[in-house]
């Protein structure tokens, strides 16, 4: 199983953890979508920027 992660936010005046973490996901842009396996890692950085993210199981 893997999730589609949408970056729906920008990360200006974000805390320098929430940018890393945005980052380590490779999101980039706003608007920008991107595949990442369904694994713990990838569930403790969806809920340190969920505000700023959409997450769609594909």
């Amino acid at each position: 199983m893997q999730y589609k992660i949408k970056l729906i936010k920008s990360l200006i005046g974000c805390k320098d953890g929430q940018i890393a973490t945005a980052k380590s996901l490779g999101l980039k842009k706003i608007g920008q979508v991107v595949t990442q396996p369904a694994n713990d890692a990838t569930k403790g950085k969806i809920a340190k920027i969920t505000h700023l993210i959409e997450v769609v199981e594909a």
